[in-house]
């Protein structure tokens, strides 16, 4: 992931709307869900939820997939992990980190 990518990524994370739905899609798994389910989920009007997906869609954190006459839209799970993997490619100077505890996504609240 080059340093341009990185800033696209997290400029499109950088606002609240945005992160919501981005934070739902990861919960929603790789399926991913319908732009209508989405808004009811965050309660947001349908248009302008969908300037949100095309920002996020734009910056490669999501991924729209034609299913029937629906669009579902899911995480990009790759390009999460390249982002993460950008923001701590020298984490702790080389050194070995200080071991973080494994997040138990299953009892993670997430909240909208």
């Amino acid at each position: 992931m080059t340093s341009d990518e990185a800033i696209g990524a997290l400029a499109a994370l950088a606002q609240e709307m945005r992160l919501s739905v981005f934070r739902y899609l990861v919960t929603v798994g790789p399926e991913g869900i319908s732009a209508s389910k989405i808004a009811e989920h965050l309660g947001v009007a349908p248009s302008t939820l969908s300037f949100h997906l095309k920002e996020l869609t734009h910056a490669g954190l999501i991924a729209p997939r034609q299913a029937g006459r629906f669009v579902m839209y899911a995480a990009n799970f790759a390009k999460m992990n390249e982002l993460l993997g950008f923001l701590t490619e020298n984490c702790c100077g080389g050194n070995p980190c200080t071991p973080t505890p494994a997040v138990d996504c299953a009892r993670t609240p997430v909240s909208a």
